[in-house]
C-alpha cells in the first residue's frame, strides 16, 4: 500500500471518533484556501461549502471524514494527488 493510501486508511479508522459537528470554516482557514479553491479541492460546490460554513447544512459520510482528515493535516489532499 502506498504512503498516501496508508494515511487515508488511518484516517478512516479514526472516523468513528469524529465528532458529529465539524467546524468547516476553521478547517478551510487552516488550509489557507479561499472558499472557491477549497470547494474545488474537496470536490463540492461552492454553495455546499457555504451552507456548511454557515451551519445551514452539515457534511455527512465521506465528506465529514475528509474534513476531519484535513483538520489533522491541511495538506492531505495535495499529498494524496502526488
Amino acid at each position: 500500500m502506498t504512503k498516501a493510501a496508508n494515511r487515508i486508511m488511518q484516517g478512516l479508522r479514526h472516523a468513528a471518533k469524529i465528532p458529529r459537528a465539524v467546524d468547516v470554516s476553521a478547517v478551510r482557514r487552516r488550509t489557507g484556501l479561499s472558499q472557491a479553491a477549497f470547494s474545488r479541492q474537496i470536490g463540492v460546490s461552492p454553495g455546499t461549502l457555504r451552507n456548511w460554513e454557515q451551519d445551514r447544512r452539515s457534511p455527512e459520510g465521506p465528506a465529514r471524514v475528509l474534513l476531519a482528515m484535513l483538520s489533522r493535516n491541511p495538506r492531505i489532499v495535495e499529498e494524496t494527488r502526488k
